[in-house]
C-alpha cells in the first residue's frame, strides 16, 4: 500500500516554548514537548458506548525510521525545523519521544514560536505508520509495539484525535465497524436458528 497522508496516523501531545534568552546572551526560539508518551491509554473512538483505545509500548520506536523528520504547522507548509540540519532533535527517554526544536531559522518558524509562547498553540501532533501492533479485543485496546516510520512532528491548532478527525479515527473506526458487523452477523444467525427450531446445543 502506498504511503500517503491518508494512510498515516496522527496523535497529539503538548508543546511549549522555552525562554528566548540563551546562556550566551543570544536570542533563541526553542520549543520542546513530547510527540508520544508511553503506557498512557488514549481513547481514539467511541462506538455504541464502547471506547476504542490505544497505548504506545516502550519499545515502539526501536528500529523506526527517523533519520529525516521535519517539524511544521498542521502537517503542512514549509518545514520550520529538521533533524537533518540539527534544528530538530528527537530523543526516546523513559517517558516517551521527546522533541526539541530551534524555530529561529525561518520567518515562519519565528512566527510559530511567538504563537506557542503566547499560548495560542499548545499542541503537537506526529505523523507515523505502524509496523507491529497487538490488539486486545476484550478491552478494545491496541498496543503499538513498533513504528515503521515517523514522518513529521507538527504544532497544531486543533488536536488530531479530538472528536472529528478522520486521520486519527481510521484504525479505531474500522475496528469498531468490524466488531459491530461480526456481532450483527452472530445475532442474525442466532435468530435464524431460533426460527428454524435449532438450538445451540444441536448445532
Amino acid at each position: 500500500m502506498a504511503i500517503t497522508p491518508e494512510t498515516r496516523d496522527f496523535r497529539t501531545f503538548e508543546v511549549r516554548a522555552l525562554p528566548q534568552e540563551g546562556g550566551d546572551g543570544q536570542t533563541r526560539c526553542r520549543v520542546e514537548g513530547y510527540a508520544a508518551v508511553f503506557d498512557e491509554e488514549t481513547v481514539l473512538y467511541e462506538y455504541d458506548g464502547i471506547e476504542y483505545k490505544e497505548v504506545i509500548d516502550r519499545n515502539a520506536f526501536s528500529g523506526a525510521e527517523m533519520r529525516d523528520v521535519v517539524m511544521n504547522f498542521n502537517h503542512g507548509g514549509k518545514p520550520v525545523a529538521r533533524t537533518k540540519n540539527g534544528t530538530l532533535t528527537l530523543t526516546v527517554d523513559t517517558k516517551g519521544l521527546h522533541i526539541a526544536a530551534d524555530l529561529g531559522g525561518t520567518e515562519e518558524g519565528r512566527r510559530l514560536y511567538e504563537e506557542i509562547r503566547g499560548g495560542y498553540i499548545d499542541r503537537m501532533s506526529f505523523a507515523f505508520t505502524v509496523n507491529k501492533q497487538e490488539y486486545d479485543r476484550a478491552k478494545h485496546l491496541r498496543r503499538i509495539t513498533g513504528f515503521r516510520r515517523i514522518f513529521d512532528v507538527a504544532a497544531v491548532d486543533i488536536p488530531a484525535y479530538d472528536g472529528t478527525s478522520i486521520a486519527a479515527r481510521s484504525w479505531a473506526a474500522a475496528e469498531a465497524e468490524h466488531e459491530h458487523a461480526e456481532a450483527e452477523k452472530r445475532r442474525k444467525l442466532a435468530l435464524k436458528l431460533k426460527i428454524s427450531g435449532i438450538t445451540k446445543e444441536e448445532t
